[in-house]
């Protein structure tokens, strides 16, 4: 069909999934030439996306209003996930680093996490920020593996967790010690439940994990409390995901995006011809989903928003 790419369309597996894609909604290719694209983040202020292309050792940045793409930052440290905070920062998971950091305003970086108890970070994967000013973000070891997306190195840490890091003090606290491999994360729109991937099947396909889980947030905002199961891929491996204002969850996998109702029901698919690693909420109303997956940088139009905050 005309203006349709080689590889894409949707898939409808519930009545539900007509509510958030046109009819006439087609995928687009905006760039290709990554190694393995990751990490998207939205800059409403200035209509751009910023995301890493890790084994090139690069950031690229997006310009939506011209069409186009540009490196942002090489070396990059093999940055990973990307968010933005309150006051329309980036900050990044780096895994060449093994740190988390914040671009300034200015330019300057400052390192806001490096460390627990004296040792080393793996290889922080992907982070969210809270209204609190809280960030929260994965520390699996894929970055310490190998030489081909970090730096080949033997964990200080011993395991793969999740860490929160208070947005007043800058104190890092463990918040999951529980995960095989713990990958994208994003919260619930009401922020009562933190989604966390865990791809634990990656190095163990026949027992490891492939799985989403819904962990429960204590009141005060600052500990889980409890998870369950809430979806498990049918397609490889859940990676990066964002939520819509609904609280559908919309996330990576082999064979594209899968969207989840808020009940754990896959109601649809939007196919890509490659693996997808990660996708976010922009343009100006926040209903264009961008996709990064493998080589190349895709979006589509949607009948939805995404839940974001902060909404910078």
């Amino acid at each position: 069909m005309f203006g349709v790419i080689e590889g894409t369309g949707s898939t409808v597996l519930d009545p539900r999934f007509h509510r958030v894609i046109p009819g006439s909604a087609r995928v687009e290719r905006l760039w290709s030439g990554s190694r393995w694209a990751e990490g998207p983040a939205w800059f409403r202020a200035h209509n751009t996306l910023v995301w890493s292309d890790i084994p090139n050792d690069r950031m690229l940045r997006y310009d939506a209003l011209s069409g186009q793409t540009s490196v942002f930052r090489q070396p990059a440290r093999n940055s990973n996930g990307n968010t933005v905070d309150s006051q329309g920062r980036l900050v990044s998971c780096e895994h060449g680093g093994r740190q988390v950091t914040r671009t300034e305003h200015d330019g300057s970086i400052t390192v806001l996490a490096s460390h627990y108890q004296g040792k080393r970070l793996n290889s922080p994967n992907d982070l969210v920020v809270k209204s609190d000013g809280s960030i929260w973000f994965t520390d699996p070891d894929y970055g310490i593996l190998s030489d081909y997306e970090g730096n080949k190195a033997d964990s200080e840490i011993g395991g793969c967790n999740v860490y929160r890091i208070d947005g007043q003090s800058g104190a890092l606290t463990l918040v999951a010690d529980d995960f095989v491999k713990p990958n994208g994360l994003a919260f619930s729109p009401d922020e009562r439940i933190l989604y966390i991937a865990d791809t634990g099947a990656s190095h163990d396909p026949v027992n490891g994990p492939r799985h989403i889980r819904a962990c429960g947030v204590t009141a005060d905002g600052t500990q889980l409390a409890g998870s369950s199961v809430f979806a498990t891929c049918t397609a490889g491996l859940f990676d990066g995901f964002r939520l819509d204002v609904a609280g559908r969850v919309w996330t990576s996998a082999a064979d594209g995006v899968h969207i989840y109702h808020p009940d754990g029901t896959l109601i649809g698919k939007i196919a890509i011809p490659e693996v997808v690693a990660n996708v976010c909420w922009g343009g100006p109303r926040l209903n264009r989903l961008f996709i990064c997956g493998t080589s190349s940088l895709y979006a589509v139009l949607t009948n939805t928003n995404g839940a974001v905050w902060p909404s910078v």
